[in-house]
């Protein structure tokens, strides 16, 4: 019979004439043409099977975290998305567990900064650390996870701040003339004191002082080695850069002084004849050492701005990332870095060709915590049962 006399049939009830794949191979061989000249008799019978069917949670059975997270990879939309993003995690960190290759066992710098089969690169902006997400981010920090942390000075400043003094829940309608009135400052809905800040710089200055004593010595500072110090001084169990500090894992802040952080280091150096001099270059030096001799990297920024260029940066000196991962709100219309795919930094060098990428476009607040229990927490756990 003549195709063109096949076609009505097929479309009206197509399927009626044959049976299991060889009925799926028959529709699609007729009503999307287009496919069948760019695809095989047998990459056929692979696009129409059952697998990626979507299908999501089906309440009527037991539902569990877990289980409802292994749902989200069949869901569709960013729920497969956050599903992907989950699975890349596992994979990088199955490979970090690996064998070292090669004489090197650590990292030139800092000294003695074990060097693992895949180094894990980590950034976040300030207002995720002014959020509860301070602990999720602290808490791959503290089972030494990552093995480089990129953030802005916000990011410092407010770890620092939450051991001295609580952040508040707010509202996002709460009006800006009455919380000024009132010394309080507005991060979306999360309200901070000004007595935060003041309790910050009275905690802050006398260990600038103790920097410059140091300097004067000859003793150079970078935003690393002071963001270390600041993490040593403060002894703190709950903050990011204590457990930073224990482990050796290095915090680059190329815009340290864009903060509070700023602010006090700003009033120091009037005081103090220009105070403290801080070496971004270094920094910028450490880093891109660190991505060149990594045998394997991975990625995963939250958020945009300066950390996910710094650390997609850095990883174009080795020809770009294994594994991208990224979790911002940012839309790429404007040609901002911020909103770019994972596929525009292939175009830069920033993420190779055949790696594995994903972008979850979500507020990190609600997914990172998410990804958190099935990836770096399952490995605790496990860790805990064998002990």
């Amino acid at each position: 019979m003549p195709k063109q006399q096949l076609e009505p049939s097929i479309t009206n009830a197509f399927g009626s004439r044959c049976a299991g794949h060889k009925k799926d191979i028959f529709r699609l061989r007729f009503v999307a043409p287009a496919i069948r000249n760019i695809i095989s008799d047998s990459e056929l019978l692979l696009f129409a099977s059952q697998e990626g069917k979507i299908i999501g949670i089906d309440f009527n059975k037991e539902v569990t975290l877990d289980s409802l997270l292994s749902s989200f990879l069949t869901t569709g939309f960013q729920a497969t998305h956050l599903g992907n993003a989950i699975k890349e995690v596992n994979l990088a960190l199955d490979d970090r567990e690996k064998e070292v290759e090669g004489d090197e066992k650590t990292f030139p710098y800092p000294e003695g900064r074990k060097k693992r089969a895949l180094t894990l690169f980590m950034g976040y902006t300030s207002n995720l650390v002014s959020s509860g997400l301070r602990e999720s981010i602290r808490y791959c920090v503290e089972h030494d996870f990552v093995d480089c942390l990129v953030t802005t000075a916000g990011g410092i400043e407010e770890d620092i701040i939450k051991c001295l003094r609580p952040s508040y829940v707010g509202a996002f309608t709460d009006k800006g003339v009455e919380l000024r009135k009132r010394g309080i400052n507005r991060v979306g809905n999360i309200l901070v004191p000004n007595r935060n800040y003041c309790d910050f710089e009275t905690w802050l200055m006398p260990i600038l002082d103790k920097c410059l004593e140091e300097q004067n010595k000859g003793f150079l500072w970078t935003p690393s080695k002071l963001i270390r110090r600041l993490g040593l001084e403060i002894n703190d169990p709950s903050s990011i850069l204590y457990w930073a500090a224990v482990h050796s894992i290095p915090i680059f802040s190329p815009a340290l002084t864009d903060g509070s952080l700023g602010d006090m280091l700003y009033f120091h150096s009037v005081k103090n004849d220009g105070g403290l001099r801080i070496d971004i270059v270094e920094d910028v030096r450490h880093i891109n050492t660190m991505a060149v001799k990594s045998e394997k990297s991975a990625v995963l920024i939250m958020g945009g701005g300066v950390v996910k260029h710094h650390i997609n940066n850095a990883n174009l000196m080795r020809n770009g990332s294994d594994y991208t991962i990224f979790i911002n709100t940012g839309q790429e219309f404007d040609g901002s870095d911020s909103g770019a795919s994972p596929d525009e930094a292939v175009s830069w060098g920033k993420i190779k060709p055949n790696a594995s990428s994903v972008k979850v476009c979500a507020d990190a607040t609600l997914v990172f915590p998410l990804l958190v229990s099935q990836t770096f927490a399952k490995r605790v756990n496990i860790k805990k049962e064998k002990k």
